[in-house]
């Protein structure tokens, strides 16, 4: 297992910089004030009206994915890591990346560790949640957000949001596999495999959160230029648009 010190949780970077009530309180999963200003000011004037004017080729966004104890926030499943890569307009830029493993306060299932390899023992040894959130917020930078099937992701960061900071997620955020379902109607399926597969897009390390976020920004970026060839969208909110009519 990695050591602690070396992936940046929240209890060693504090005690390095000699903060040792930070410290304390992180090793605790106290959150601090200064987090929870700070995702609370990340989530102010997230829908400009004039970002919709945004030219598809200029558009910045991030494309993330989560990787949970399950699939209900609201029966007290848990966040459990953080992927994220950033797109400039049609191209991906893997340089650009995020990826946290958080620890929640929950047990991890043992079909979860078979599922997505995350332990346990890495999430007894993770930064807590509250941590997680607020480097991932300082990553988006008010971005435009990008995911497959993109409820399931909101609604856990909603839960996280409020839980930790009492806010909820307010950046816009579009959903490929709604992108999918609108450029190929009629599909037996929208699951990510196969979308992956009908694009030539290689399949690897499933179930990773970073590896998921870069596999679907590689997705959201052939979309975006199929769009834009096929004249069906030049803007953000042209993308919007089209993505309404039914």
């Amino acid at each position: 297992m990695r050591d602690p010190r070396e992936s940046g949780a929240g209890f060693w970077r504090s005690l390095r910089v000699g903060d040792i009530n930070s410290a304390i309180a992180s090793m605790k999963g106290n959150p601090s004030a200064q987090q929870i200003a700070f995702i609370r000011s990340q989530m102010k004037e997230q829908r400009r009206p004039e970002m919709l004017g945004t030219p598809l080729s200029q558009l910045e966004t991030v494309v993330f994915d989560l990787e949970t104890t399950g699939f209900s926030p609201q029966h007290g499943d848990e966040i459990l890591s953080i992927g994220a890569v950033r797109t400039l307009g049609n191209s991906v830029k893997p340089e650009e990346c995020f990826h946290m493993i958080v620890n929640s306060g929950v047990p991890v299932p043992e079909h979860i560790t078979a599922l997505t390899g995350i332990s346990q023992s890495m999430v007894d040894g993770a930064a807590p949640l509250m941590e997680g959130l607020h480097d991932f917020m300082a990553f988006v930078e008010g971005k435009v957000l990008v995911a497959h099937a993109a409820g399931h992701d909101r609604a856990f960061l909603n839960a996280a949001l409020w839980r930790t900071s009492k806010v909820r997620l307010t950046q816009r955020l579009l959903d490929t596999m709604m992108l999918a379902k609108r450029l190929f109607p009629g599909r037996s399926d929208y699951i990510l495999d196969s979308l992956l597969q009908d694009k030539g897009i290689p399949v690897n390390g499933r179930h990773d959160a970073l590896c998921d976020a870069i596999m679907t920004a590689r997705l959201w970026t052939v979309y975006l230029e199929e769009i834009q060839q096929q004249g069906y969208a030049e803007t953000l909110g042209d993308l919007y648009v089209y993505l309404s009519r039914v």
